[in-house]
């Protein structure tokens, strides 16, 4: 898979992360759509090609000095379970470092918590509810 990653809005990236999520999030699990696009400008947006068939994405922000908040991870549904999240994670934290990023944080929800403690997560603190998905806080220091 190649990663490519991009902070531009208008980038070619970016509306290919759009795709993704819209696909995932709003038609698979009925997020709303004004929910899931916020806060668009300013993320690092990483997005993993197949034969330049956008397959996997996710986003990450720094929350603050040296923590990134890592949001928006979707894989296709044709191209799930086949280790490609797992691929993007490795970049992404190749690319925290250098950055400087020392954590990660995101809230994972409740059923992909597994895919996120085999990574090196943990979770912390009380679930809650976000889209009407239940979630979990996770951290990883890198």
């Amino acid at each position: 898979m190649q990663i490519r990653q991009s902070d531009d809005i208008t980038s070619k990236i970016y509306q290919d992360a759009l795709s993704l999520r819209k696909a995932v999030f709003v038609e698979e699990q009925g997020v709303a759509s004004d929910l899931e696009l916020e806060n668009e400008t300013g993320p690092v947006y990483f997005v993993g090609y197949l034969a330049d068939k956008p397959v996997a994405t996710a986003r990450a922000f720094e929350e603050e000095a040296g923590v990134w908040h890592i949001q928006r991870v979707a894989v296709s549904r044709d191209h799930r379970g086949q280790g490609l999240a797992k691929e993007l994670f490795a970049k992404l934290e190749q690319v925290a470092k250098e950055y400087q990023i020392k954590k990660l944080t995101l809230g994972a929800q409740d059923q992909a918590q597994g895919f996120y403690l085999k990574l090196g997560y943990h979770v912390v603190g009380a679930g809650f509810m976000e889209a009407g998905i239940a979630h979990h806080q996770m951290e990883k220091l890198l």
